[in-house]
């Protein structure tokens, strides 16, 4: 990716409050959820949620921005409420694990929308769990 888009890849992950890299092009946002205590098998688990964008058009900005979010399931409907109040789409919600303790719950989302925009929302809904 160019200097700008590297530059606007860690401003999207301060954004959200997480890591940025570049993984098949695309900048992925990482952030690490340390207050699950999460074991798969009883063995320990580090939970983590991404956010990318890719595809970016450059006169107009947008992007494909999209989202795996790690959450719990007492979590689940205040989150999807909060993204889908900011126009963000909710495209799966699924476990991903079937022993692991306590229950994971995925929830997967979509847009396309300028990178910086979608990190703020996202930043938004994110503050409600």
């Amino acid at each position: 990716m160019a200097n700008n888009d590297q530059l606007l890849c860690q401003r999207f992950a301060r954004i959200i409050g997480g890591q940025s890299g570049f993984a098949g092009g695309k900048c992925v946002a990482t952030i690490s959820r340390n207050e699950i205590r999460e074991t798969i098998l009883g063995k320990k688990f580090r939970v983590t949620s991404s956010f990318s964008f890719e595809s970016k058009n450059n006169r107009t900005g947008k992007a494909l921005c999209l989202g795996r979010i790690a959450l719990l399931q007492r979590e689940i409907e205040r989150f999807i409420s909060a993204i889908r109040n900011q126009g963000i789409k909710v495209s799966s919600i699924h476990n991903e694990w079937i022993f692991e303790n306590p229950r994971l719950i995925y929830v997967n989302i979509e847009t396309v929308e300028k990178p910086l925009v979608f990190a703020r929302k996202v930043r938004m809904a994110l503050n409600v769990i």
